[in-house]
């Protein structure tokens, strides 16, 4: 897996300000192999952003020698694809199509994008009945598959505090509604914690159909009735059975630390925590290998008993 840091977690990186050129030193500086660029209606990179200029940012990213994979977009927030508003729906679809051109033109392999807000505490004067979001999230992610095709880009529906596709079931059966294999999700570890759900079970229920992979701290004390994002590495987050499930699962992309917002000395502690986690992924890998082998020599050691006890033909 290649670990990997969010813009969104530099300095500046949540107005969409951070020079992207910075964010390549200082995910460099601190030791990442890779970095998430962000999209959004202002700022650095946003869906009018030039071709020329995407070129600029690549060659910056060729330059830096790191890996950049995946555009992540949080414009779904403000410009809802299920609202009540056909106009902000009609909105949203536009600038997630030129999102995907976006990521094309900076090479890109994915979006992340938000499928829309029935109800979060990230959008509360948001209130859309369930069942008409998701008919209306069918509407908006078909639309978007066509740019996605034509660009080579796959769109992936995070899970996220959005109200929508609250189990993994659920969010399984909608993308297999969709016959596209630009289609996927971007699953962050974090994020399920809020439902009192496992990450390692949802990883192995919805397999291959996670395309990329978000990761952050999450906190809860239930007796005093409080919850938050926290650190990398602290909370309650099972890091060792989710990173045995990605692996089970054969999930090798980028992982991408998404802890925010920014404060000194958060680069650095989020990438020594994520280099720990990556080493338990490394050796669960080793574990099933060792596993593996055990297997294949006492099956061997079974067929050469097998064959060393079958009576041959001349003493049939």
């Amino acid at each position: 897996m290649i670990n990997s840091i969010s813009y969104w977690s530099m300095p500046d990186g949540l107005d969409g300000t951070c020079p992207i050129e910075d964010a390549l030193v200082l995910a460099q500086a601190a030791g990442f192999e890779g970095l998430e660029l962000c999209i959004g209606t202002s700022g650095v990179l946003t869906p009018d952003t030039t071709p020329a200029e995407c070129n600029r940012i690549r060659a910056a990213i060729d330059a830096a020698g790191l890996t950049v994979q995946s555009l992540a977009s949080g414009m779904s927030w403000s410009n809802n694809p299920v609202s009540d508003d056909r106009s902000i729906r009609v909105r949203s679809i536009h600038l997630h199509e030129q999102a995907l051109q976006r990521a094309a033109w900076l090479g890109c392999e994915a979006l992340l994008f938000v499928p829309g807000v029935v109800n979060s505490p990230i959008a509360p004067d948001e209130s859309v009945p369930y069942e008409i979001a998701v008919e209306r999230a069918r509407h908006a992610v078909g639309r978007l598959l066509e740019t996605a095709e034509r660009t080579g880009v796959d769109l992936c529906l995070e899970n996220v505090w959005n109200g929508l596709f609250l189990s993994p079931i659920e969010l399984a059966g909608f993308i297999d509604s969709f016959d596209s294999s630009h289609l996927g999700i971007y699953f962050d570890a974090g994020n399920v914690m809020r439902y009192h759900q496992s990450p390692p079970h949802w990883i192995k229920f919805l397999g291959d159909r996670i395309k990329r992979v978000h990761v952050k701290g999450f906190s809860e004390d239930f007796a005093a009735g409080r919850y938050a994002f926290c650190d990398l590495g602290e909370g309650d987050v099972p890091w060792q059975q989710t990173m045995s499930a990605l692996n089970e699962i054969g999930y090798d992309g980028t992982i991408v630390a998404e802890v925010i917002p920014h404060s000194p000395g958060l680069l650095e502690r989020t990438q020594a925590a994520l280099e720990e986690i990556c080493e338990l992924g490394r050796q669960a890998v080793v574990g099933r290998r060792i596993d593996q082998s055990h297997t294949s020599i006492a099956r061997t050691k079974d067929a050469s008993l097998v064959g060393a006890t079958r009576p041959s033909k001349e003493h049939g």
